[in-house]
Parts: structure tokens; sequence; C-alpha cells
């Protein structure tokens, strides 16, 4: 074949093209960071590190499964059964995100040995985030509006699964393991 000077531009502007950088991430990331509640537009410390995580930034337009934890409460083991949760749906978009708290007198004072609980003993890979409160006048912002769509966590380990949207669809106890049928029943309809 012979290579004509109309093809060789051609193919010099389809290189050019196709190495130009395309504004259409940027613009479908924009409308997703738009509809991110106000609730979770905040920064939270992770647990036993430095680094910072605004909600909205990282997880804008997916589904959440939000819990209170506390590494030294009789509902800890069921770090293994949402760790195991997290594993199982992350591909299809669910973002787990632990809220550590002292509120029940739970929690290790030393966020160092909190972590190993977590990280350590069961596994957990999904965003845990530093020491706040979850119930009362103190709750941090995203607690204060879970309370008001459904209810203030009475005890450790109560669960929120948030709409992208923001809206509660479904609230669990911790008295609802992560292993039961009705749990993995409400990460589907999450997920739907």
């Amino acid at each position: 074949m012979r290579v004509t000077p109309l093809l060789l531009s051609l193919g010099v502007v389809t290189v050019l093209v196709a190495a130009a950088p395309s504004a259409v991430p940027v613009a479908a990331a924009a409308p997703a960071a738009q509809a991110c509640p106000a609730y979770l537009d905040h920064d939270f410390r992770k647990l036993h590190s430095a680094e910072s995580v605004n909600i909205c930034k990282a997880f804008a337009g997916k589904p959440l499964l939000i819990v209170n934890t506390a590494s030294h409460c009789g509902f800890t083991p069921q770090f293994k059964g949402l760790e195991a949760i997290y594993e199982k749906y992350k591909d299809r978009g669910l973002v787990m995100i632990g809220f550590a708290s002292d509120d029940f007198n739970q929690e290790d004072q030393d966020e160092g040995k909190a972590a190993d609980i977590c990280y350590l003993n069961y596994g957990v890979k999904f965003t845990m985030l530093s020491p706040t409160h979850v119930k009362g006048a103190d709750a941090n912002p995203v607690f204060a509006e879970l309370i008001k769509q459904k209810q203030a966590p009475a005890w450790n380990f109560n669960k929120y699964f948030v709409q992208p949207d923001g809206k509660v669809q479904t609230y669990f106890a911790q008295t609802v393991a992560p292993d039961s049928p009705q749990f993995t029943d409400a990460v589907e309809n999450l997920l739907k």
C-alpha cells in the first residue's frame, strides 16, 4: 500500500486526537461531586493516620454502608463479616466506611491499638476513620444527618445503607450480623 501525504496527515491527526487529554471524565466527575449531599462533604482523618478523606470527593455517586465501630465491644467480631461483605461487593461499587467512636466507652484510647484490632486482627481493608462522636449534640455531621433520617445508634456497629443521593435506604442495629440473609438482601437492594 502506498502512503500518501493525505494518509500521513490523517494518521498524525489521529495520533494527536488520541493523545490529547479528554475533557469527558472531568465533565462527568463534576455533576457527581455536585450531586453529593452537603452532610457528606467533610474531611475526616483516617484511623491511626495523618491522611484525611473527604467522603464527597472520594466516593460521590456511590452507595455507602456506614457503620459506627469500637475496638473493645462484644460486637467487634462483626468486623470480619463487614470485611467479607466489602470484599464481595466492592467491585459492584459498594463503599464501606467505619466511624470509630468512644461514645459507648468501648474504643481503645490508643489509636494504634484500635488500628491493630481492625487491620491486623480482622483484616479490615475498607475505610476506617479516627474516633469521632456519633450521637448527641456532638455527633459529627454525617451521623447528625443519619440520625435525622433514621435514628441514633443505640450501641456500636449500627449500619446505615446510604443511597448515592444521600438518602438512608436501610438501617440495622448492632444485632443484625453482616452474614445474615437480611443484611445481604439490604446490600443487594442498595446496589440495584
